[in-house]
């Protein structure tokens, strides 16, 4: 049973392999939109990060882990619950763009995914979402950032 009082943030981010406007990312930049529309339209979403262009892969954040990659996209959405998030995640069009992640982005070498609670009309910053990826990587998942082979619930 989900906790009342709390929706559920995630974070992702990705190594580009080139940068967004290259040949190479032409499918996955043409892709953003209609998967975002999923997004957008999946039961249990509540809000995702964007600019005004409708999504966020122009904004500068976790500079720290470049890595000698060409940027770091980040996606930053909130559910109403774990299992939302993960039907949506899981559902087949987001597992299309999921199967090519190697055509776009680098390995990654350590957590990309971070999930945590929130009170119920808070919205993550981009330091909520680095700090919560730098907690799994420092101690792994825990009540304060998790990922999906482990779910916490908050302590009230």
């Amino acid at each position: 049973m989900e906790p009342a009082n709390f929706h559920l943030a995630q974070v992702n981010i990705a190594h580009l392999i080139e940068p967004m406007d290259s040949e190479r990312l032409a499918s996955f930049v043409a892709s953003l939109d209609p998967v975002n529309a999923t997004a957008d339209a999946a039961p249990g979403f509540v809000w995702r990060l964007k600019t005004e262009d409708g999504n966020a892969t122009s904004l500068k954040a976790f500079e720290w882990d470049l890595d000698g990659s060409a940027g770091v996209i980040t996606n930053m959405s909130v559910w109403e619950s774990f299992e939302a998030l993960k039907d949506f995640v899981y559902s087949p069009k987001h597992l299309e763009i999921l199967r090519q992640k190697r055509n776009w982005f680098h390995k990654a070498t350590g957590a990309t995914t971070a999930l945590w609670w929130i009170p119920i009309g808070y919205v993550p910053t981009l330091e909520d979402a680095e700090s919560k990826i730098q907690t799994i990587r420092k101690i792994g998942p825990s009540p304060q950032a998790f990922d999906f082979s482990k779910k916490f619930f908050p302590s009230k």
